[in-house]
């Protein structure tokens, strides 16, 4: 017959929310409180845990450096889009003169509210700009570029 180590019961005095939080947890599981506090109590005083939170840590900064840098390579993209319209728009519309300007401010109004559109509709149904792009351009032409230090 295999006899069981009897266990030493103690009194724990805790706030309402966080007993609220055990009772939760202990009918979600299907385990009892005391079972739920003990193990709580055991990875807690247990020797790896600073190293197991300190993983947890490290994987989620790990999550939100990848984050931002997609963020950092959108504002890129849009960046650099926005710079090449410029250049182009400033490159292929001639200056008016003073009578042609009026007219054509009249009309800058209309056409401003008809890109207003088409981007509200574009944000909304996708695809964004950002997903038509490749992610490996950036990585293809860190290949192609000569390093700084090799020239």
């Amino acid at each position: 017959m295999i006899r069981r180590k009897k266990k030493v019961q103690i009194s724990v005095y805790l706030d309402e929310a966080i007993m609220k939080m055990l009772a939760d947890y202990a009918a979600r599981r299907d385990q009892p409180q005391s079972m739920i506090a003990e193990a709580a109590i055991a990875s807690f005083l247990s020797p790896d845990a600073d190293e197991r939170r300190e993983a947890a840590i490290a994987k989620r900064l790990d999550q939100v450096d990848r984050r931002l840098a997609r963020q950092e390579r959108d504002i890129g993209i849009a960046i650099e889009t926005l710079a090449v319209f410029v250049r182009f728009w400033l490159a292929t519309t001639p200056a008016l003169p003073e009578v042609a300007a009026q007219a054509a401010r009249a009309k800058s109004a209309e056409r401003y509210e008809a890109f207003v559109t088409a981007l509200g509709r574009r944000l909304a149904k996708g695809p964004k700009l950002r997903q038509e792009i490749s992610e490996d351009i950036d990585r293809v032409d860190d290949k192609a570029m000569p390093s700084p230090a090799g020239s």
